[in-house]
């Protein structure tokens, strides 16, 4: 029920989306006798708010084109190297790499928002290295018929993405994945898998909510397990591929968020309706960009999130040593010779300081010298891995540590699983 009471408010929003976009062009029209007076422009700007707020929303284009380097402009390709059924792998390069750059997987995070969110780390990265980066798919477009998908399948994954990169990959999690992603490391340390990375960069990540827990933790916290089963979970529609699919819906994620900052994104459209009065395009375009991203959700398999729930942020069972993979205990002191990378911001109100940092404590196995810890002074979640701040302070901590481990021989042989 949840979700078909979704969509019959979403057909009447599309439709009030339109006749408001329709009424603000109108009023806006030069043949309008009233156009340009300050009732008509105000009427018109509150019009197009409430248009741009309610319009519907696909998968946004990743869309760069370019990338510049040492003030040369460099033409950017994209490709998709990998296809699967709940996620594929991106490949993005461009014409002024050399051919031994280092290359680097981002891993998104798989939490209803889709991997364009990370556009800006994309392209700060791609600036001296060979980025790929996991495009999950949106559960409710996945048929049935393609099984489940958890979170030992979130970690086979990407053990799955860096055997087609090779050996000497290097690799970034950002936020949510930062679990499955130690985790994989972790796996394929025991296993001497020879397509280990070189580095892990976990950023804002969840690796221990006991920590400095946020408001997002004590949400998941204070309901039981069998409360987030029965009440966010709910079934795909027959208007879409993956009908039938348990999901947790992004629109329900989305609804969360927002109302965690209620205020904020209240003033951020009150800001945007000023601009678009005062007739400032380049600044009511920036706002309209960030909801346009901020908006496009996705959905999320019920069992990866309920397992989520259930061992990240209700039993901790990764920094405690009891995290299993496929039967198997994931023995986090198998990592010694993956350079590790956390980072965290000073003013994170989704994973909160010292979460990603416990990365560090848990891994015996691995010398201080390939452990670093860096925490970003007056930067919130978002600003960890987009914006001025990370492009300017951050990126470059995550370059250094790219270059100082690349050339970094890993012995071993890839064993069978015992």
């Amino acid at each position: 029920m949840l979700y078909k009471a979704y969509e019959i408010q979403r057909s009447f929003l599309n439709a009030g989306s339109a006749m408001a976009s329709m009424a603000a062009d109108w009023l806006g029209d030069p043949r309008y006798p009233l156009a340009g007076t300050a009732p008509s422009q105000a009427l018109a700007s509150a019009l197009e708010v409430f248009a741009h707020a309610a319009a519907p929303r696909g998968k946004p284009a990743f869309g760069i084109k370019s990338v510049q380097v040492d003030g040369a402009t460099h033409t950017v390709t994209e490709t998709t190297v990998i296809k699967r059924p709940f996620g594929d792998l991106k490949k993005f390069t461009h014409d002024g790499l050399p051919d031994d750059a280092p290359r680097l997987m981002i891993v998104a995070p798989m939490s209803g928002h889709y991997a364009t969110l990370l556009r800006g780390t994309v392209e700060r990265m791609l600036e001296r290295h060979v980025v790929y980066i996991t495009d999950w798919i949106d559960a409710k477009l996945v048929p049935v018929a393609d099984g489940r998908f958890d979170l030992d399948d979130y970690i086979d994954y990407l053990i799955h993405f860096l055997e087609f990169i090779g050996p000497g990959a290097h690799v970034m999690a950002v936020c949510q994945p930062s679990v499955p992603a130690f985790a994989a490391t972790a796996v394929m340390a025991r296993l001497g898998h020879p397509c280990r990375p070189l580095t892990l960069t976990m950023m804002g990540g969840p690796v221990d909510t006991r920590e400095s827990p946020t408001a997002v933790n004590d949400h998941a916290i204070t309901k039981p397990y069998v409360w987030f089963k029965h009440n966010v979970i709910t079934d795909v529609p027959v208007n879409y591929p993956g009908a039938g699919r348990k999901v947790y819906p992004g629109f329900v994620q989305l609804a969360s968020f927002m109302s965690m900052n209620l205020g904020s994104h209240m003033m951020s459209h009150y800001g945007l309706f000023k601009h678009l009065v005062q007739g400032d395009g380049e600044s009511a375009d920036s706002t309209k960009a960030f909801y346009d991203e901020y908006r496009s959700v996705c959905d999320i398999t019920a069992e990866f999130y309920l397992q989520t729930v259930d061992v990240v942020f209700q039993q901790h069972l990764l920094p405690r040593g009891e995290f299993v993979h496929r039967d198997r205990i994931v023995d986090l002191g198998a990592i010694t010779d993956t350079a590790i990378l956390c980072i965290e911001g000073e003013r994170d109100d989704i994973s909160g300081i010292g979460q990603t940092r416990a990365a560090l404590k848990v891994t015996p196995g691995l010398p201080d010298t390939m452990k670093k810890y860096h925490l970003a002074p007056e930067v919130g979640h978002y600003g960890i891995f987009n914006g001025s701040r990370w492009r300017s302070s951050i990126a470059p901590v995550v370059d250094e540590w790219i270059a100082r481990h690349n050339r970094h021989e890993q012995g071993g042989k890839l064993s069978a699983v015992a």
